[in-house]
């Protein structure tokens, strides 16, 4: 069959010609859309829930709203694993499917088992909702919206955050291939009525009537159409609040006297902000707006981020005078690092694979004509790439062996060569003719066509192992192995068709043969190996015995080595994860975020930009806490650094300067690799140690222990121990037999302690498109203290109004901060970096100490993850 084809590529050399013509248009076609990535997308096939309720402790959130969603959606078809993330106002659960699982199937299914939940869920506590299509490699385009020089002060936080959700983020939702946008920090525009809790005493109504005052009078409606003559007139009535003044001179009733009270009598109608869970820094200059552009799950990120430059460029003209969009976190950079890696690499292998076949085929035509093959092999590996589904990454490319895919070219012209000038049967003919270089091409190839196939057959078995691999190890290896398997394809392809053909058509058809460089150094090789050879050959039991002895030696060796999963990319810049102390506000992290960047920049010339994400975006798919904040560090390139030389030193040194801001920890991470960490395990550092366990207190307990013995184990930095408890709350604990004394219901009182310190929205007010919520709580200087809380004033049933001190016990007290749940099982994590080590060893280090110090009680146990699993 084989020699068949031979014979057949040798007779139709046009047929043969057409095809690599084909090949190369249709290759260099298929090149242009081959997806362009930095590594696999390694993220595990999941579903996130998120619910917001801002009323809600981490308990109650848990209890009321995680556990019913946990509950609905154990039994989908393909489920993997459920995670679960519960915090004062935030319910995020992640849901992981088998990698077999369709996306969109999986989503389906839950948002049907969503709605069984929302059964059980009480009304008014937050609706469930998905969280975008997108994974950890995502998150490809992140940027600023801040004030140019000389505008400081015309906008502020809330204006630029108006420019990015009304302005910028609508226009980037219409670019192809972007999930979502997530904004990010400014203040969130409301109009408020901030009611005078003593004005409501006063003239004796309550927040409740400010509220429904504020409900009854902001609404369109219509009454039909009348007929006149023969046209018909619609009816519409124009009832919406549009201004400030429309909602001061809202009526909440008639005094005795007749007198209207109006909203503006009780309350300061002005234009604020939403309770803010997060915010964003810029340098050390202060706050700024932005966002996170999301891609879609399967997307082509480097034609995403291309149409978002595009789109962004767009946007720039549509802004505000003085306003600039500026990017920091750009996939581009990193893509370009990786893929420039590959290329340059790849370009210095096809080099060397040249400058070795001319040198010892002692032929320039033969050299380049097997050198062909690599380029030709590597568009026949991109078109069954795009078939298949596999991109163009690290991995994937980086794997390829020029070696490998020449092997059998190299057998068949080699073959040829030999043949035509060691052959007797030319006798003193000195040049050969096409027909008689056709028949002897066919001949050699033909016998050696079957070394050539089983040599790459061969290479191929190696690689099926890697075929078996599933979850992120199959992720990150496979596409590896499929692109080797795809250039040797087409490697044995062309060794059957196009290097027959053109040996036949463009190798030398001199028979006479003189001595060359190449020939007399083959010789030379080839007498010394006869030589040794022989001598060796007379002492079989000393090299059998050699051989045995360097095999053990190896497994030894091998034994020591340790292990990672694999070695860290560069990504260009760093990921810091920032904390300052349980329960501290938004002002306490972004004074940290300053001084961090304000060090960096002028201590590191590196450092081009320093940005601070603190706390959650508008889709909180990272739920941090507002005590913790991801500091990006975006770098200059690294030819111009002079502080150190290498990421890992200067992660070191620049964590020794932040060592001066006192109250604060930071962990140097890389962007992605965070964020896959985070996705894949449900924390941000490289190995993480989950203890699991039942009480709360018992769990916080033992991490502290176990952070000790990481803190002692070299090798481990930026160690961190996850605070679930001791938060500080203002705790509101009800006296029922008093309350029954005033007909008092805990729903009432609950609505009244929610308007008036979280707000409640009464309905929306309209800006042409835009549309910002109405909100009625308390003035900004009735919710600073504890005593605010304990004398809000609760109507009761006789049409009085009594302190909520009355009726309640109103305590600051420590509780939970947060609960996180595998598989419905609480755990707490223990996490750090690693540097100056490799991961295998130092956690085998670890769990030696654990087993040996860490006496858990029944029921608890340890599970270690992070790229370590």
């Amino acid at each position: 069959m084989l020699n068949k084809i031979i014979e057949f590529s040798i007779k139709n050399k046009l047929i043969i010609g057409l095809f690599i013509v084909a090949l190369i248009g249709y290759g260099s076609y298929e090149i242009t859309k081959l997806p362009i990535d930095a590594v696999p997308d390694i993220t595990d096939n999941q579903v996130q829930v998120i619910t917001t309720v801002p009323s809600l402790g981490a308990p109650d959130v848990e209890r009321l709203i995680t556990f019913p969603i946990e509950q609905a959606n154990s039994n989908i078809p393909g489920l993997k694993e459920i995670r679960s993330f519960s915090r004062f106002g935030l319910s995020l659960i992640t849901i992981v499917f088998d990698d077999d699982v369709d996306i969109y199937w999986a989503r389906q299914q839950v948002t049907e088992r969503l709605k069984l939940a929302e059964e059980q869920i009480p009304q008014g506590l937050g609706s469930p909702e998905l969280a975008p299509v997108t994974t950890g490699l995502g998150e490809i385009y992140q940027y600023i919206i801040r004030a140019k020089n000389g505008y400081e002060t015309k906008y502020d936080a809330t204006e630029l955050r108006t420019i990015q959700d009304w302005i910028v983020r609508r226009q980037l939702l219409g670019v192809k291939g972007v999930a979502d946008v997530s904004s990010f920090g400014g203040k969130l525009k409301q109009y408020e009525v901030a009611v005078d809790a003593n004005k409501l005493k006063s003239y004796g109504i309550t927040i409740n009537d400010i509220f429904n005052a504020l409900e009854q009078n902001n609404g369109n409606t219509g009454g039909a159409y009348i007929e006149k003559k023969s046209t018909v007139l619609y009816i519409r009535s124009e009832g919406l609040i549009k201004n400030l003044d429309d909602i001061k001179n809202i009526v909440v009733k008639n005094t005795e006297n007749g007198t209207p009270l109006l909203i503006s009598n009780v309350a300061d109608v002005r234009i604020g902000s939403a309770v803010r869970y997060g915010g964003m820094t810029y340098n050390d200059e202060g706050e700024a707006a932005g966002a996170v552009v999301m891609m879609l799950k399967d997307g082509n990120s480097s034609d995403v981020i291309k149409n978002v430059k595009e789109r962004i460029t767009q946007i720039e003209k549509t802004l505000p005078e003085g306003v600039a969009i500026e990017p920091f976190l750009d996939r581009t950079k990193m893509v370009n690092n990786a893929i420039g890696t590959v290329a340059r690499n790849l370009m210095e292998g096809a080099l060397i694979v040249i400058f070795v076949l001319v040198l010892f085929l002692g032929n320039f035509r033969a050299g380049f004509l097997v050198a062909s093959v690599i380029p030709l092999a590597m568009l026949f590996a991109v078109i069954m790439m795009n078939l298949f589904g596999v991109s163009g990454n690290l991995m994937s490319l980086g794997a390829l062996d020029f070696g490998l895919i020449v092997d059998g070219a190299v057998i068949i012209v080699e073959a040829v060569m030999h043949s035509l000038t060691q052959s007797k049967k030319f006798g003193q003919i000195a040049r050969i003719n096409q027909s008689e270089m056709d028949i002897e091409v066919i001949h050699s190839a033909s016998r050696m066509m079957n070394s050539a196939v089983f040599g790459q057959i061969i290479i191929l078995i190696v690689y099926l192992p890697i075929f078996s691999l599933e979850g992120i190890e199959g992720k990150m290896f496979k596409p590896m192995a499929q692109t080797v398997a795809f250039a040797l394809l087409g490697a044995f392809i062309l060794s059957l068709t196009y290097i027959p053909m053109m040996s036949a058509l463009f190798l030398s058809k001199k028979v006479a043969h003189k001595k060359n460089f190449s020939d007399r150094m083959m010789e030379t090789l080839e007498n010394a190996h006869q030589k040794y050879l022989s001598k060796i050959l007379k002492y079989p039991k000393t090299i059998v015995g050699s051989v045995i002895v360097l095999f053990f030696i190896s497994i030894f060796i091998f034994s020591r080595m340790g292990g990672e999963f694999i070695p860290s990319l560069e990504e260009g810049d760093f990921a810091v994860e920032t904390r300052v102390l349980t329960g501290s506000n938004i002002a306490v992290t972004e004074e940290a975020c300053l001084k961090a960047a304000h060090i960096l920049l002028a201590k590191f010339p590196e450092v081009e930009k320093v940005i601070g994400k603190i706390g959650s975006g508008e889709i909180p798919t990272d739920p941090m806490p507002m005590e913790a904040a991801d500091l990006m560090i975006i770098l200059k390139d690294k030819s111009e650094w002079t502080s150190a030389h290498t990421f890992p030193e200067l992660a070191e040194k620049m964590g020794e300067a932040l060592q001066d801001i006192p109250g604060a920890t930071y962990g140097f991470q890389y962007p992605v690799q965070m964020r896959f960490n985070e996705l894949m395990t449900g924390s941000k550092q490289d190995v993480s140690c989950k203890i699991f366990g039942e009480n709360l207190d018992t769990l916080a307990k033992y991490a502290q222990k176990l952070g000790d013995i990481v803190g002692h184990t070299d090798g481990a930095k930026d160690i961190y121990v996850e605070s679930i408890t001791g938060l500080p709350q203002v705790i509101i604990q009800y006296k029922r037999n008093i309350m029954a004394q005033y007909g008092l219901n805990i729903e009432d009182i609950n609505k009244v302690v929610n308007t008036a310190f979280a707000g409640q929205s009464s309905g929306q007010v309209f800006e042409d498109e835009k549309r910002f919520d109405l909100v009625v709580r308390l003035a900004g200087e009735k919710r600073k203290e504890l005593e605010d809380v304990q004398n809000l004033l609760i109507p009761t049933s006789q049409g009085t109004q009594i302190p909520l001190y009355q009726v309640a016990d109103v305590e600051i007290k420590e509780s939970v901060n947060q609960i996180q749940r595998d598989d419905a099982k609480r755990r707490i994590i223990v996490g750090f970096n690693v540097r100056g080590r490799d991961v295998q060893s130092i956690v085998t280090e670890l769990q030696g100490k654990v087993d040996k110090n860490l006496k858990l009680p029944t029921g608890y146990f340890v599970k270690y993850g992070g790229s370590f699993e």
